[in-house]
């Protein structure tokens, strides 16, 4: 009775979370009206990567609470990448992303060993997203436009799927996947916190 009630609260937090995740890093953007610091590259990244797991959890019919956050989490990540996308100049490249990625998303499942080799590629691919953002802001040295509740909220959603992986589906690659970004997500908040603290003791000494 206790690990269903841990398992319920680990994946229905898990799901309120989500369902705000992006919308401090939305409104940070909207508010400052440009993007530096946010990385083009690691939001392209982890949108294939969410796309890839969510198709791959129903693909094997896995139990929808376990990923009924990634839709949510798509649909949030492709207004951050079009509010990115308008403050660099770049929307009318929106359109390319959009055919990519429904034709990427439909060849998925064609075959079985599609789905399999891109899962296990998963991985790989939301390290790279992650990377990626890491060498943004080490490169820009400035996360004024990132926001660190964000990035918090996305290592507790990690961390509370590695529990819920464990007591329900086992998959190892799965579980190999939240532990990997769990770590990353961990590196890229520090980093933000590092920047912001950094940039406000510059601006006090002004």
């Amino acid at each position: 009775m206790q690990l269903d009630t841990l398992l319920h609260i680990a994946n229905f937090s898990t799901l309120f979370m989500c369902m705000v995740l992006k919308f401090p890093q939305i409104f940070v953007l909207m508010r400052a009206k440009a993007a530096a610091g946010v990385s083009l590259n690691s939001l392209l990244l982890e949108l294939i990567g969410y796309i890839v797991f969510v198709t791959y959890q129903m693909y094997y019919d896995y139990p929808p609470p376990t990923y009924l956050e990634y839709p949510i989490l798509i649909a949030q990540d492709v207004i951050l990448l079009l509010l990115v996308l308008h403050y660099t100049g770049n929307l009318r490249h929106s359109l390319i992303y959009t055919l990519v990625f429904v034709g990427g998303w439909r060849l998925l499942t064609v075959e079985k060993w599609i789905i399999d080799l891109a899962m296990s590629l998963c991985t790989f691919i939301s390290a790279g997203s992650k990377f990626a953002q890491l060498q943004c802001l080490w490169r820009s040295k400035d996360a004024g436009q990132v926001s660190a509740l964000s990035w918090g909220m996305a290592t507790y959603t990690c961390m509370a799927r590695i529990y819920t992986t464990t007591v329900t589906t086992g998959d190892m690659q799965v579980l190999v996947r939240f532990i990997t970004m769990t770590l990353l997500n961990l590196w890229v908040l520090l980093t933000v916190l590092y920047y912001q603290r950094r940039s406000s003791s510059s601006k006090k000494d002004d």
